[in-house]
Formats: C-alpha cells, sequence, structure tokens
C-alpha cells in the first residue's frame, strides 16, 4: 500500500459505539457456487435475520460458528499502515496469535472469501464514508486494510483531519473515508456550551452528500455520563434539558437520522443496511458457567472464542429495541446486518492491554485499563467487512 499524505493523518480515537448503518449504493449481482440470491433484500418487515437462498438450503447469514482456519488472516498488520495504535494488538505486544485463524461459518453454506480487487473495480469512482465514532473508524480501517492487501501497488493518498479522513485508491477514483459524528445529529456550540441537538442534523447531513456509500454507527456514546459525555445540554422541540432518559434521547436522534435517509436517499439508486449493535465482554460472568472459577475480571487474558451458536446472555436488549423501531417506521427499505451474536462468542477478539494508546503502568492494571469495546485489526471487523462484501455484491 503506497501512502501518500496530503495531511497528516488523523488518529484520534473516540469511545465506542454500537449501532451502524449502511447506506450503500446499489450493484449488480454476481453468481457464487453456494450463494444464488439474496432473499427479503428489501422487506423491511423481515429486518432481523437476513437470509441467502443456496442451492443447498436457505442460510442465515449471521447464525453459525467460528471454526479454526488456518489461512486467516486475510493480512498481517505490517502491511497496513492505516491501523491506529488502539487496534494494532499485534505490533503492541500481544503475545498469542490464534484468534487471527477464526472463521465465520454460516448454517448451510460459505461465505465468499473477501476479494479486494473486486471491491476496487466495482466500486471504481466511488465514494464509501463511514459516519459514526470509533466502531466506525475500527471497520473502516478493516476495509482499508483489506482492499489495499490485495492490490499493495496501488498508489493510495491519506487526507485528515479531526472530524473527516479519507483515504484514496488514486488508480480506481475509489475514496474511503470516516466522519466523525458519534451521535449523527449535530453538536453545536451556543453560548459557550456544547448542545445535543436531537432534531437537527443538517451540518453533519451535508458533509454526507458526496457519498455514493454511506455507512452509519452509533450508540454507546448515549449513556455517557460526566466527563465522557459531549455535551453540557439537549435540545429537543427547542426547549433545552440538562439531562435526559438516554434511550428516550437515543430514539429521538434515531428519527432524525431516519428522516433524513428518508428525505435524502435515492431508494432506486442506494441501498439502506443498519448493521446492530456490537458488544463489549467487561463483565466474565456473562461467559462463565456457574462450574467455572472465576479467573478474569473482563476480556484480559482471552484467547478462543466461545464454542457454539449462542451467547448466555445479551447486554443491550433496550438499545436494539428502540434501534428495531426506528428501522420498522422508515419508508426507505433496510437491511439488517445482524452481527451481535457472533460478535459476542469472539470475547477475545479485543485490544485488551495490548495498545499504543496505554502507558506502561496502564498496561500493569489490566482490570482497570484494559479496552474490551473495541476489536483488533486484523481482527473480527474483518468478518464484518466480510459480511458486507458479500451482501453488497452477492
Amino acid at each position: 500500500m503506497a501512502l501518500l499524505s496530503s495531511q497528516s493523518p488523523c488518529h484520534l480515537l473516540w469511545s465506542c459505539s454500537t449501532l451502524v448503518f449502511l447506506v450503500l449504493l446499489r450493484s449488480d449481482t454476481a453468481s457464487s457456487a453456494l450463494i444464488l440470491t439474496l432473499r427479503n433484500h428489501h422487506d423491511r418487515h423481515q429486518h432481523r435475520r437476513p437470509m441467502f437462498q443456496t442451492n443447498q438450503s436457505t442460510c442465515a447469514l449471521f447464525a453459525g460458528t467460528w471454526v479454526y482456519d488456518e489461512s486467516y488472516p486475510l493480512y498481517q498488520y505490517s502491511s497496513c499502515p492505516i491501523i491506529d495504535p488502539q487496534f494494532n494488538c499485534q505490533k503492541y505486544g500481544r503475545p498469542d496469535s490464534d484468534y487471527l485463524k477464526y472463521r465465520w461459518q454460516p448454517l448451510n453454506c460459505e461465505l465468499p472469501r473477501f476479494n479486494g480487487l473486486e471491491f476496487l473495480m466495482k466500486m471504481r469512482g466511488k465514494t464509501v464514508m463511514f459516519v459514526g465514532d470509533s466502531l466506525g473508524r475500527n471497520q473502516w480501517e478493516s476495509l482499508i486494510c483489506l482492499i489495499s492487501s490485495a492490490a499493495p501497488r496501488t498508489e493510495t493518498q491519506l487526507s485528515g483531519g479531526d472530524t473527516l479522513s479519507t483515504v484514496k485508491f488514486l488508480d480506481y477514483d475509489l475514496s474511503v473515508a470516516f466522519y466523525r459524528a458519534p451521535y449523527l445529529v449535530d453538536v453545536d456550540v451556543v453560548q459557550g456550551r456544547r448542545v445535543l441537538k436531537l432534531e437537527d442534523i443538517s451540518n453533519n447531513g451535508n458533509a454526507w452528500r458526496v457519498a455514493d456509500v454511506l455507512l452509519f454507527n452509533t450508540g454507546h456514546w448515549w449513556s455517557h455520563k460526566g466527563s465522557l459525555q459531549e455535551w453540557d445540554l439537549i435540545e429537543s422541540g427547542g426547549i433545552y434539558y440538562q439531562d435526559m432518559d438516554r434511550l428516550v434521547a437515543l430514539e429521538k436522534g434515531l428519527r432524525t437520522w431516519a428522516n433524513w435517509v428518508d428525505s435524502n436517499v435515492d431508494r432506486t439508486r442506494t441501498r439502506v443496511f443498519f448493521q446492530s449493535i456490537s458488544p463489549t465482554h467487561n463483565d466474565p460472568t456473562e461467559w462463565q458457567t456457574v462450574t467455572t472459577a472465576t479467573t478474569t475480571k473482563n476480556c484480559y487474558g482471552e484467547t478462543v472464542p466461545m464454542s457454539g451458536t449462542t451467547y448466555p446472555t445479551g447486554e443491550y436488549p433496550e438499545l436494539m429495541r428502540v434501534e428495531d423501531e426506528v428501522i420498522k417506521d422508515m419508508h426507505t427499505p433496510v437491511y439488517v446486518l445482524d452481527i451481535t451474536m457472533l460478535s459476542e462468542l469472539r470475547k477475545d477478539g479485543h485490544p485488551s492491554i495490548y495498545s499504543g494508546d496505554l502507558s506502561p503502568a496502564q498496561k500493569a492494571n489490566p482490570y482497570r485499563s484494559a479496552d474490551c469495546s473495541h476489536w483488533c485489526i486484523p481482527g473480527l471487523p474483518d468478518t464484518w467487512n466480510q459480511l458486507f462484501y458479500t451482501v453488497l455484491f452477492y
């Protein structure tokens, strides 16, 4: 990956979120030995478990298990200079590597292997933009690594700032960008105070109009309090609040986003995707059985995925209820990329203490400092992008 930088790359990382929304350019349908046709692709009332019709049976892409595969990972961290220190686990001392070798195996079908050259050719001349917080950035960096590893001689150009970072694959005129908007809706400064405007998205939305493919995420930021939140007041209906029920605020913000999509997305040319919540692994009692002695306090030290096809408990049922209600009421057809369960099984995939953002003192105290929200790159976000690639082109 020959990387040119027109500005200094933006390496600011932000706290995690969970909901990822994807608005994708409609593409020609390709054929596969196993995946033949996409079913219920635009049925907004069938959004929770999208299916593929295969030559064997109907396959639920997001129901399956993790299998060990020596042919993974699809690239090495050393070949991808875009990876931020917080996600670059191998570079910053993670001693194990088996977590890199697990492949998602859906029931009754095989996912096509990610083909970066195919992505470049089919998306030639387009702009792909991730919009959201650091989980969106997590996936953005993964996609760049997957594409560039397939075309290492392709010249790229990086431009970056506090809000927008873009990598352009010059030979294909393809731009892949990340736009930071952790609440999606606008946060404006009014008389020196930061105001979260639940019914205003115009400032952010204006920046998104240039994109052919939009991938949104939001979620965890809505629950942050104190110094972690990025607002001082909330505005709704012309009234300023010091705080309000966070689920109510989330729903208002998501409906503002949904109205923007319904009003600005050309449904004859675009497709809308919603990526479900990405889990954290801060509580080992979620995955340890009553007969297992508790030896950890978070994801630190976890080196293998959960076995099986289900996770014992879910962390975000209320957030998922809100997202479902908003999507159900949209006029634009929505396809849900339901990555929650398959990600819950990957308690081994987080940076933990193997991050370039942590000091030696922080690394010495993993039960307080471990990052169990973001994901290592290479790692789980590559599977999210493999699913995105599958739905986009097959």
